[in-house]
């Protein structure tokens, strides 16, 4: 079914299409979102430090007094 999807034909009417509907000066700017959308990703699915949220300070003094 998706045998010859990604074909350097289909991959560049791909591009055109994407070219024709952000123009050529959002590109970059598009790639930077998408860039930094999924280093964020990421950096979320690395995280090794699952620490639970600690308590707010007021929190903490109705606790002592």
């Amino acid at each position: 079914m998706f045998e010859g999807l990604f074909q350097p034909l289909h991959l560049l009417i791909v591009f055109a299409v994407v070219l024709l509907v952000f123009g050529p000066k959002k590109l970059p700017e598009l790639g930077k979102g998408i860039g930094g959308a999924i280093r964020g990703f990421k950096q979320g699915v690395n995280k090794k430090d699952y620490e639970q949220p600690t308590e707010s300070p007021a929190k903490q003094s109705e606790e002592k007094g």
